[in-house]
């Protein structure tokens, strides 16, 4: 005699989807720990680390103290917002009208002369300074507080960090 079993076996169909695997990595960027107004010195007190995705980083943003320490706020900076290297700038040591010393160096020379500042500017900024003898602009940098090293005439096409006027 030859039995029949049914046998039934049950399939449960699985669907796998792919999802990508993503992992949040943020930035560390520097941002004022309190407000800081217009013109204030900034010190390492004043600032503070936060953590922002990589997509929310925008151009120009400070990622390390030092970079800003002892530099001056060109506007107020607001708490825990970004900050970029374009808010602040040297502290002024040179300021607009102001009679400056400018120093002419060449290979064992230097001369002096006094000039009138026609910008401001800090350390390490390149500002156009008039000469009051001849009436000429001579572009320089400025070196200590009413000192600027001559460079050269005034070229507005000279690719120099420079600061505003």
């Amino acid at each position: 005699m030859i039995r029949k079993f049914a046998i039934s076996l049950l399939f449960v169909a699985v669907q796998l989807t792919a999802v990508p695997a993503t992992a949040e990595t943020g930035v560390r960027i520097v941002v004022p720990a309190h407000d800081i107004a217009r013109g204030q010195t900034i010190s390492e007190s004043d600032l503070t680390y936060a953590t922002v995705s990589g997509n929310a980083l925008m151009a120009g943003t400070v990622s390390n103290i030092a970079a800003v320490k002892d530099m001056e706020a060109r506007r107020l900076l607001h708490a825990g917002e970004t900050l970029r290297a374009d808010d602040v700038r040297h502290p002024i040591v040179v300021t607009k009208g102001q009679t400056i010393t400018m120093l002419f160096r060449a290979p064992g020379v230097e001369l002096t002369a006094m000039g009138r500042a026609m910008g401001e500017g800090g350390i390490g900024d390149t500002i156009t300074v008039q000469n009051p003898s001849s009436y000429r602009m001579i572009s320089g940098v400025v070196s200590a507080p009413g000192t600027v090293i001559a460079t050269g005439p005034a070229s507005p096409s000279a690719p120099q960090r420079t600061a505003r006027n």
